[in-house]
């Protein structure tokens, strides 16, 4: 049965006001057996402004059928601007890293995945992740925000030439600082200790361009970082599983194939 608990202990860092949307959550989905397990942060994309209910829940579902548990992040959107979503990303990691012995999980298979501008906060998580503080009295930070994989759907990579405007803005504000924007672009931040990464898109959707996914896997190699990149001919952004599209809809059997390869399953 899934849970949703506070991603925060009190008031989260940054945090406007008091309503629900300025107090970010996991909703946790556990998976069947005795464990331990693997387990996969959820980011749902929206462009920054909202988030994709049909990437959240039914995303953590399937994870759930592959014997992967499941964290659905509820991460702050608009007016919310970098590094608040950022924060929840790495804070998300962290914590289910923390509750690993309580969940059954394997704190060393601990990934995360995303969609559109939740790709991009995914891949935010992979490549500016931070070690935890020891010193910390809060147990949670004193845990690793790295993920030990990624997986992003057609996801916003770029605030360059094939950006998504709407993600930038959103996320930088109207006019967003050139350094901040060249900074957040994420294939100039990967190194050798980004996390193995799978990777789809489809090759003819306008939003999202496929030059996105493209230039991220082309830095991958550049790292020698393992990969998987599928781009499917056809289809519209923000396809989700494509449960109704025979063939995008095969990114969730090659995904599962690698989660096998990597040692997630």
């Amino acid at each position: 049965m899934a849970e949703t608990i506070p991603l925060y202990a009190g008031r989260a860092p940054g945090a406007l006001g008091d309503a629900p949307e300025d107090r970010p959550t996991l909703t946790w989905f556990p998976a069947a057996g005795a464990g331990p397990h693997a387990c996969v942060v959820v980011c749902p994309g929206g462009g920054y402004a909202m988030r994709a209910d049909h990437e959240g829940e039914p995303i953590a579902r399937w994870l759930n059928t592959l014997g992967v548990a499941a964290a659905v992040l509820a991460y702050r959107v608009a007016p919310y601007r970098h590094p608040v979503p950022l924060w929840d990303a790495q804070r998300a990691i962290r914590a289910v890293r923390a509750r690993a012995g309580a969940w059954k999980l394997d704190a060393k298979r601990i990934g995360i995945l995303g969609f559109s501008a939740g790709g991009h906060l995914a891949a935010s998580a992979s490549t500016l992740s931070t070690a935890g503080d020891a010193a910390a009295t809060d147990p949670v930070e004193r845990e690793s925000s790295r993920p030990d994989a990624a997986i992003l759907c057609y996801p916003v990579i770029t605030f360059g030439e094939h950006r998504h405007d709407g993600s930038l803005r959103n996320l930088l504000g109207q006019e967003p600082d050139p350094a901040m924007q060249r900074a957040l672009s994420l294939e100039t931040r990967v190194t050798a200790a980004t996390p193995p990464t799978f990777l789809w898109h489809t090759s003819d959707e306008d939003p999202v361009p496929v030059f996105n996914s493209l230039l991220y896997a082309t830095a991958l190699r550049t790292h020698r970082v393992p990969f998987a990149l599928h781009v499917f001919p056809r289809g519209p952004h923000g396809l989700g599983l494509a449960q109704g599209d025979a063939t995008v809809g095969q990114w969730t059997t090659l995904a599962a194939r690698w989660l096998t390869e990597i040692g997630f399953r």
